[in-house]
């Protein structure tokens, strides 16, 4: 259902046109026009500026948009019709003539067709006007990710308790999708990763058919989704047999690599400076070639958005936004262990939404 928070976005983002030089925007990401409107559809997009707020989309959702988002003006489109034919007719008779367009989600041909067809327009591409504000989230949104870190902790639980050495990293994956629907998440914000031994040497491993008892240590990232979209994500590496020196030490490196970053989390510190502390850890322990990937993301409406923690980003942090942590070390041939838990940004500081325990004895699994 629509709410106020919508009614608030919008007139941001209105308020950032004129600095973008246009006089309106179409907003062509799926996400994006969710985030303005409440539309949980597709195929749809937002005409919007400082005197107009149409949604363009077709008859499918003609019930839909009445019900999620009634404070918008409604274009639909008719089985003759494309959606660049709704467009151009929309914009013609609004008089638009500087119309900003989502560069990352409009097509070429689209934006051919419409330079085609839109002569006395203007199209000025734009880049992340939305997704700027949405790395702010606000008190529904935590709310919703919230909820999402619920999904995903009590399915966890529920898995642990479980956990037989012959059951596979397959069947492991699809129990807990599962558990997580079941407890009332609306799926899985992503296919979750398990990975066993050698197999956690992959940041991002397909869950094949390894048994759990037979790697040592099993790495299972996975997160819940709420029913209006907003997701969590999480990851632990668990031990299921008697642990090596080499296994303490990579896992012991790992969390002291994210706690130190966690501890230094709060506003007006640059993203890159956070993802700094954790490599730092990660390199004294002579691990640095092994941990490849950014420190940590966005997340909301989608599993990876902005800010990056990352070596290239200046962003600075500033109070709700919502982010990983998930330093890992990744040794082919061995396996690998990553740590991951969401934060928040808080005005004093941080705080950590996820709760599932991290510490090395908390690791350990009986199968």
């Amino acid at each position: 259902m629509p709410g106020p928070q919508h009614v608030k976005r919008r007139r941001k983002l209105i308020r950032a046109l004129k600095p973008a030089l246009v006089e309106a925007l179409l907003v062509t990401s799926e996400t994006n026009v969710s985030w303005l409107t409440g539309f949980s559809g597709d195929s749809s997009c937002l005409l919007l500026g400082p005197s107009l707020c149409v949604l363009l989309s077709d008859s499918r959702y003609s019930t839909q948009i009445a019900g999620e988002c009634p404070d918008v003006d409604v274009e639909i489109r008719n089985a003759r019709q494309t959606m660049n034919d709704l467009l151009t007719r929309v914009v013609r008779n609004a008089g638009i003539k500087l119309l900003g367009f989502e560069a990352d989600s409009t097509t070429w041909s689209d934006w051919n067709t419409a330079t085609e067809r839109l002569p006395a327009t203007t199209l000025v591409p734009t880049r992340s006007l939305v997704e700027r504000f949405r790395q702010i989230k606000d008190a529904s949104e935590i709310r919703e990710i919230r909820h999402a870190v619920e999904y995903a902790e009590r399915a966890f639980e529920a898995m642990l308790a479980t956990l037989t050495g012959d059951q596979t990293e397959r069947q492991t994956a699809h129990e807990l999708e599962h558990t997580m629907r079941r407890l009332g998440a609306h799926s899985a914000a992503f296919e979750p990763i398990v990975a066993v031994g050698p197999q956690a040497a992959l940041p991002h491993a397909r869950a094949g058919y390894r048994q759990l008892g037979n790697g040592g240590h099993v790495l299972v990232d996975w997160g819940g989704r709420t029913e209006t979209g907003y997701c969590s994500d999480l990851t632990r590496t668990l031990i299921t047999s008697r642990p090596s020196k080499k296994l303490k030490r990579v896992y012991n490196t790992v969390l002291t690599a994210q706690q130190a970053a966690i501890d230094a989390i709060r506003p007006g510190v640059e993203c890159r400076e956070i993802d700094e502390l954790a490599r730092n850890v990660i390199g004294e322990a002579g691990f640095g070639r092994y941990f490849g990937h950014s420190l940590g993301h966005g997340i909301g409406l989608e599993i990876h958005e902005g800010p990056r923690l990352s070596p290239a980003s200046e962003t600075q942090l500033a109070t709700g936004m919502v982010l990983t942590v998930e330093p890992g070390i990744y040794l082919p041939g061995w396996g690998g262990v990553r740590i991951e838990d969401d934060v928040l940004v808080t005005a004093s500081g941080c705080e950590v939404l996820t709760s599932v325990p991290r510490e090395f004895e908390n690791a350990f699994v009986r199968l």
